[in-house]
């Protein structure tokens, strides 16, 4: 067994380094032998092993190498990736008994390498069919899963069996269809067919954010969309084997049984109330209105909703002292059996209903390993609250899928659990010695023990704040300004009142007595939303920024790295965390782009020093938001609509079918020139359902047509010419940027920066927010429905051979939007 999988003994930890106790902050008393570098690392190195703490680093490998992997454009084959940890194995082996430090780096670089094959073997068995673009078709299939929104909107995962009128040739596994007609629900596990429109999950909004397409892949679903009309059920048939249909009945009675609890809490307490009572049993968060998940998020309590460690140790503590307390009242009992582990095991079996009535998110799954290895320490008389049980739970999450290491769940999962383990054995608050408090009156033991517990919240919220800060900022771009004021307010409550009371409906609800319960912890998740609204309304939350690479990279591992350690490598980490916050100093001088064009061609906007115009009087929300947050615009300039001279468009409907004259052309063209003799604007002119023109203020001229007639107008008048439609032609013979729907599905989203030629032609710096192709859960761009095949090197390739990387750190996973394009 390598040296560095090995744990000693607690006894042998002990003989060791008698000095060191578990939890001690200390440095050990020896004297740092100053002189090489080298030699003082292995210095340090030897105390580190004195805490045993080697263990604590394979997770850190494992998901370094898995997040590499899935960040990179064109990632090397497994053969390579093999023969290499192969070669560092052997040379570890030769190491094992000579220098314990090299023997500790090979082993690291193993662990990097297997957390990269990981990567590669989830990538290889996901193999989702991702829909290529847009079509309308008949769908049938059966449902899988079923959440109802706060207007009434039912969101359907459906497995698809088939389609019609067009039949697709690449069948999606699974879609997200919602329908928003009343309909009598159709039931998990039942048939379901109508008539929707499907599409492509979307990419990043911009370069570096979001993917969707990214967790759509990994979570098998292949489309997204809406029905027209209110889908019907019908019997379909299943091929799949015995043991397969067997695990689908078991998977559709759970969620059955979620829809039910969800729907019996929702009808019991009421309002938004309800709704958040049944996401923090459920995870179904879509019930809960818009102001009030906004008030949560801007005073920092989103958390909550989010089925984590807190809402999983607040059950598990909850009945296991329940349970003690109601067991030690048996006489007898207690003499003959340790009332203490059959608690633990009626808790076991207590959080492992919880997380299949969860919806088994990344944040619940962990918090359900992590408290499941607790129980069962409990178990073995082990210690319960460790480093130790926290790396084992995240070693277990990245073998079974290693693509969580790149979304936001897992990282802030994770990073405040560690920091919060980490600062309670570092910092913990000094309890008084043996028999000192029983000399103290009685009203100062109690006042003590509150200014204990009152400390301990406001050090675990401060932590848990902290620990979390880049994340919030790197994935969402603003952090709550008062969110440890709102946690410190609420979490006696939720901790003391909502939890226990939810912990005792669900016991009860069997048994139809649930609603007193009920009905006490909708009363304070009231009193919940009063703080939050309160407390949002102060300040709200604090745009970021989008974070640069760097410095998310190096504040993210330096924070992690300070946790792990003990000695004096911790200021390893200190220096990285400070690192990044230098880098994030500098990069806030950089550059802003001047032009910014959404995937599917339809919203475009130029950026000034006041704000940002669109060609939209109202852009869509979750894309207009992303850019908003991203780039900390503070104005929206919408455009100038005026009338087409001369030119009638009957209908919106026929926009489309719209055939344009010469003679109406050569309007539009005098129409367009005299926006531009005007000089720069702060916003959009356009003319409806025809076109919109616009000059930022480095005098970059850009038209947006919806026309395809209107082409060559837009390549003769504008340096950048956008449209969505899906245009034959791939280059303006001006020499003008021609960005179209055909370009812009192998690209993705566009930023654009703008400078002067020698020529008096703007020169673009153009950034997309696809990088390769080569990816799997990007290869649908390349895919020809036409010819059923694949475009290798296309004219797309060719127009994306000519653009600039993108200054993104990952394909990292979020959750999917809640608004899906209107009919």
């Amino acid at each position: 067994m390598p040296d560095c999988l090995r744990v000693a003994s607690p006894a042998a930890q002990t003989a060791k380094a008698p000095q060191f106790q578990a939890g001690d902050a200390e440095e050990p008393p020896d004297a740092v032998p100053y002189g090489a570098w080298s030699t003082t690392l292995r210095f340090w190195y030897s105390q580190e092993i004195d805490y045993g703490h080697r263990f604590l680093f394979i997770p850190f490998w494992l998901g370094l190498g898995a997040f590499w992997w899935f960040a990179l454009l064109n990632p090397p084959k497994i053969f390579i990736v093999t023969a290499l940890a192969c070669a560092v194995g052997m040379a570890a082996i030769r190491r094992t008994h000579t220098d314990g430090f090299i023997h500790a780096c090979l082993i690291s670089v193993i662990l990097f390498l297997l957390g990269a094959a990981l990567a590669m073997f989830q990538t290889h068995r996901s193999s989702t069919v991702i829909l290529d673009q847009s079509v309308t078709t008949l769908v049938s299939g059966f449902v899988t899963a079923r959440e109802i929104d706060e207007r009434g909107r039912i969101r359907y995962t459906v497995t698809l069996t088939e389609t019609d009128d067009p039949v697709l040739k690449r069948l999606p596994s699974s879609a997200t269809l919602i329908a928003r007609t009343r309909h009598d629900p159709v039931d998990i596990g039942g048939g379901i067919t109508g008539r929707a429109r499907l599409s492509p999950p979307s990419g990043p909004a911009l370069p570096g954010l979001n993917d969707f397409a990214f967790a759509s892949f990994f979570r098998g679903i292949g489309a997204v969309g809406y029905f027209y009309g209110a889908p019907k059920a019908k019997p379909v048939a299943r091929n799949a084997t015995v043991f397969r249909h067997a695990l689908e009945d078991m998977q559709a009675r759970v969620q059955g049984m979620r829809i039910a609890i969800g729907d019996r809490i929702r009808g019991t307490i009421g309002g938004d109330a309800g709704a958040i009572g049944a996401a923090l049993i459920t995870g179904e968060e879509r019930s809960i209105s818009r102001d009030a998940l906004s008030a949560l998020r801007d005073s920092g309590l989103a958390h909550v909703l989010a089925i984590s460690g807190l809402n999983m140790a607040l059950a598990a503590g909850t009945f296991l002292v329940g349970a003690r307390a109601v067991l030690s009242c048996i006489p007898g009992l207690a003499h003959r059996f340790s009332i203490k582990k059959v608690a633990a095991i009626g808790a076991l079996i207590m959080v492992t209903a919880y997380i299949l009535i969860s919806g088994a998110a990344v944040s619940a799954v962990r918090a359900w390993i992590m408290i499941c290895i607790m129980l069962i320490a409990t178990l073995f008389d082990r210690p319960s609250i460790s480093l130790r049980n926290v790396a084992l739970s995240a070693i277990i999450i990245l073998v079974i899928t290693p693509s969580a290491v790149t979304g936001p769940g897992f990282q802030m999962s994770f990073a405040a659990t560690l920091a919060l383990v980490a600062g309670y054995a570092r910092w913990r608050i000094s309890e008084p010695a043996e028999g000192t408090s029983q000399h103290l009156p009685r009203l100062f033991q109690v006042l003590r023990t509150v200014k204990i517990a009152a400390a301990g919240l406001f050090i675990s919220s401060l932590i848990g704040g902290v620990s979390t800060l880049i994340y919030a900022a790197g994935y969402f771009h603003s952090i709550p300004a008062y969110g440890l004021v709102g946690n410190v307010v609420t979490m006696p409550l939720i901790s003391i009142v909502i939890m226990p009371c939810a912990l005792i409906a669900m016991l009860l609800m069997p048994l139809g007595l649930d609603t007193y319960p009920l009905l006490l912890m909708g009363a304070c998740l009231d009193m919940v939303l009063l703080v939050a609204l309160e407390v949002a309304s102060w300040g709200g939350q604090t745009l970021t920024g989008r974070i640069p690479a760097l410095a998310f990279f190096f504040i993210g591992t330096g924070g992690i790295v300070a946790c792990l350690f003990r000695t004096r490598l911790s200021l390893i980490g200190v220096a990285m965390i400070l690192s990044g916050i230098l880098a994030l100093i500098l990069s806030a001088r950089a550059e802003r782009p001047h032009v910014l064009v959404s995937e599917d061609g339809k919203l475009v906007g130029y950026l000034n020093d006041a704000g940002i115009a669109t060609n939209r009087s109202k852009p869509p929300e979750f894309i207009y938001d992303q850019w908003r947050k991203a780039l900390i615009i503070e104005e929206t300039f919408a455009p100038v609509v005026q009338t087409a001279t001369g030119i009638i468009v009957s209908s919106a409907k026929s926009k489309e079918r719209l055939t344009l004259s010469q003679r109406d052309i050569q309007i539009i063209r005098k129409d367009i020139a005299a926006v531009f003799e005007k000089g720069p604007t702060r916003s959009f002119t356009c003319a409806k359902n025809l076109w919109c023109a616009g000059i930022t203020e480095r005098s970059t001229k850009i038209i947006w047509f919806e026309q395809p007639a209107l082409a060559d107008t837009a390549c003769d008048l504008a340096d950048i010419a956008v449209t969505p439609s899906m245009l034959r032609m791939n280059k303006c013979r001006t020499g003008a940027k021609l960005i179209s729907g055909r370009t812009l599905r192998q690209t993705g989203a566009l930023e654009i920066y703008a400078g002067t030629s020698a020529n008096g032609r703007a020169q673009l710096h153009i950034i997309p927010a696809i990088q390769s192709l080569n990816r799997p859960w990007n290869r649908h761009r390349a895919y020809d429905w036409r010819t059923n095949s694949y475009v290798e090197q296309g004219e797309g390739e060719q127009e994306k051979a000519e653009l600039s990387p993108a200054p993104t750190f990952s394909d990292i996973d979020a959750p999917d939007p809640q608004a899906y394009p209107e009919p």
